[in-house]
């Protein structure tokens, strides 16, 4: 698939990867939905609350506002927060406020390029928001995991499609394949994003849950983990990362059994998946 060129750029691109992810981080995810939120976050008349909710369906800023507050700045005393409402609540309004919008105006610059894969972005993003969704309501439902932090679990577990096609987009050579683009982001989507993960400072069982989430497997019959969960999620959330990409049929045998183990909870799910998307309107 890769020819001379080709194959020198995805080596470059993978190296260039291994050194950005050493220092700060900041990518484009999907652009509209960053559009929305900095014109919430410029309004100075909106609560935190109503920021935290908005804030909880963009994945990049959401882990790193986690970082934030898990800080020795933050937390002195170590007592690590784990999901976003307990973040927001630890930074207050004006850090939130300052940090996030900090985050949205790089996001924006550095979308340059990527206009042509916004239906890839909006699709990961929708993805992205539906298995948050379904992640918290099972887990509030059937097992004694914390749902906020099976909310932010679910959402930032595709965070590293969302870099490599930021990467990808960066080589000429690449930009112009989208079939070598795809073919880069199916298979190091998941290895880059648990190093991606790592270097954000995410919570170890977060960055545990988003390996192997794509690779269909027998449904556990009892879920004990973050990783059980949000291999559940994805799937109920039209994960399946590969086969969509390829245009291919997802394991429908398996999507099925889950469904007949989890259809009770669809409606739940449906419910909050519209609720989230309504807080950046």
């Amino acid at each position: 698939m890769f020819g001379a060129a080709l194959k020198a750029q995805r080596f470059q691109m993978l190296e260039d990867i291994a050194r950005e992810l050493a220092g700060e981080i900041i990518f484009p995810t999907c652009f509209d939905t960053v559009l929305r939120l900095r014109k919430i976050l410029q309004d100075p008349n909106h609560s935190l609350a109503t920021i935290a909710k908005a804030l909880s369906i963009e994945p990049l800023i959401s882990a790193k506002l986690l970082r934030m507050a898990n800080s020795v700045a933050y937390n002195p005393a170590g007592n690590d927060v784990k999901d976003l409402q307990s973040a927001v609540s630890r930074l207050g309004l004006n850090t939130v406020r300052s940090a996030s919008m900090a985050i949205v105006m790089t996001q924006l610059l550095r979308a340059k390029g990527m206009a042509g894969f916004s239906d890839i972005t909006q699709s990961l993003w929708e993805h992205s928001v539906r298995t948050a969704a379904a992640a918290k309501v099972i887990a509030k439902a059937m097992t004694v995991l914390n749902p906020e932090e099976a909310m932010l679990a679910g959402l930032i577990h595709d965070l590293g499609a969302f870099y490599m096609l930021y990467r990808a987009t960066q080589y000429d050579d690449l930009r112009g394949r989208p079939d070598s683009m795809r073919y880069l982001i199916i298979n190091w989507h998941e290895s880059i994003g648990v190093s991606l993960l790592g270097a954000l400072g995410l919570p170890e069982e977060i960055v545990e849950a988003s390996v192997d989430h794509d690779h269909p497997r027998p449904p556990p019959e009892t879920i004990r983990n973050y990783t059980d969960l949000i291999y559940v999620a994805n799937m109920l959330g039209g994960g399946h990362f590969e086969w969509r990409m390829q245009d291919k049929p997802g394991p429908d045998d398996i999507v099925s059994e889950l469904e007949a183990q989890y259809g009770h909870l669809l409606p739940e799910i449906e419910q909050l998946s519209a609720e989230m998307h309504a807080s950046l309107s």
